[in-house]
């Protein structure tokens, strides 16, 4: 009788202390318990168990420790009762707390914020080349200023790059008077800018890219919305494919593309984007142009919104914010309102309804109004679109660009004075166009002048 081999043993999880401040006069999206109660579920995810937590509200933030002198030494004494090995700050410290943090809890004591743990996910969850270097690039970013003895050698190990850095990097090569610090501070810069230049490359390539897409005139949508909204459950259902989900904050990161059939015969191309949250990085947005660009450059949102959440018109509006941010605000979108079977009174979700434009609530996983919210797609896509026809001299070479790649182009004749094109461009477009808005019988006269 053959016996079962013994399930591998997981290493223990490391324990987490929590830190929430409230700084007075400095907006928040999420209430302070709100907030630390993400800030909790975003530990889980990275793999952490959380072991207590504490909150603090202050005036301004301790120039040296961040939360008062007081407050620190309690932090102290709860770490050292609950044998927490990591103390979490759900807001971003500056080089100077974390070294300040770290002199008072001990060697054995890591201090982190919510923008280095946020990095730490995003390093687990990416898996394509892109997704790697990007934030390969966003660790070194943050990590550069926060460099002591003990981080030494950090170049040969951090990020998804593999290998160690050759002596051509300047790692273990040190001139006269040059620290260690100073070598792998060197080091890491010269590995950013490494990593800004493959980062262009492939930014070269998704732009080549988009563009084709564009040409085929198809379409694009992108899913955006808070971490754990249930855009990739959306898109699975959508696509009848198998985008990976989990019931976790950022589970998924590189942005998948999948066509989508419409009503009428219609199509459009649908892109998962990675989720949003409070609170995030800069670093992260910098560092993510190039995907963020897929957003920018859609021609509708579909903004997933959790309705189940008990912070879900909060979410929405982080989002919103982010979007601004990333120039992307102007684009239309559809307000898809997920997780309908979670609410114990599914009727009362009319009224949540209203407080959102253009909404379609739905459940992703149940399938439940998925007809309804193709509809609302194809109508925003297909039958806003305004027919149009311009004469563009030839020196508006951006517009007539413009109209290729975001518009539908059905003729195009070209004379002396320019070109005429007639199709059907986004309404949000049309005010651009509106001082060579031309007429259907030009196209004749054109012909005929030019056979003459």
């Amino acid at each position: 009788m053959s016996k079962k081999r013994p399930e591998p043993t997981r290493p223990p999880r490391e324990r987490a202390f929590l830190v929430g401040v409230e700084i007075k006069g400095q907006p928040a999206l999420l209430a302070l318990e709100d907030s630390i109660l993400e800030l909790a579920l975003l530990c889980d995810t990275a793999g952490l168990e959380v072991a207590g937590e504490t909150s603090q509200k202050l005036d301004r933030p301790h120039a040296e420790t961040f939360i008062g002198s007081g407050k620190v030494q309690e932090v102290k004494a709860f770490v050292e009762e609950t044998l927490a090995q990591v103390v979490v700050f759900d807001d971003e410290l500056n080089p100077r707390h974390q070294r300040e943090l770290e002199k008072v809890f001990g060697e054995k004591v890591r201090v982190m914020d919510r923008t280095g743990l946020i990095l730490d996910i995003f390093a687990q969850h990416a898996h394509t080349r892109e997704g790697m270097l990007q934030v390969e690039l966003a660790q070194y970013e943050y990590y550069l200023p926060r460099l002591t003895r003990q981080w030494t050698h950090l170049a040969r190990q951090a990020g998804g790059g593999g290998g160690r850095t050759g002596s051509a990097g300047g790692v273990g090569l040190r001139g006269p008077g040059e620290t260690q610090l100073e070598v792998d501070r060197r080091a890491i810069r010269k590995k950013i800018a490494h990593l800004k230049g493959e980062l262009e490359k492939v930014e070269a390539h998704r732009s080549r890219y988009r563009a084709q897409r564009k040409r085929s005139r198809i379409p694009t949508v992108a899913l955006v919305g808070y971490t754990n909204a249930g855009k990739s459950t959306l898109l699975n259902r959508l696509t009848k494919s198998d985008v990976y989900v989990a019931d976790q904050l950022f589970a998924t990161l590189d942005p998948t593309t999948r066509r989508v059939d419409l009503p009428g015969g219609t199509a459009a191309l649908f892109t998962d984007t990675v989720g949003f949250i409070q609170k995030l990085p800069t670093m992260l947005v910098s560092a993510f142009h190039a995907t963020l660009e897929e957003i920018a450059e859609a021609d509708l949102l579909l903004h997933v919104v959790d309705i189940s959440h008990s912070n879900a018109l909060n979410h929405y509006e982080a989002v919103t914010q982010t979007l601004e941010e990333i120039g992307a605000g102007h684009i239309p979108s559809v307000s898809v309102l997920n997780k309908l079977d979670r609410l114990r009174d599914p009727a009362a979700a009319q009224e949540t309804v209203r407080q959102f434009p253009k909404s379609v609530a739905i459940s992703a996983s149940k399938g439940t109004a998925i007809a309804e919210l193709l509809a609302k797609i194809h109508e925003e896509l297909y039958e806003t679109y305004i027919p149009l026809i311009v004469r563009l001299p030839f020196r508006e070479g951006a517009l007539i660009s413009l109209f290729h790649e975001m518009g539908q182009v059905e003729r195009v004749e070209h004379g002396r004075a320019g070109v005429l094109m007639q199709g059907r461009i986004p309404g949000r477009l049309l005010a651009q166009f509106k001082a060579w808005q031309a007429n259907t019988f030009e196209f004749e006269n054109e012909r005929q002048e030019e056979a003459a």
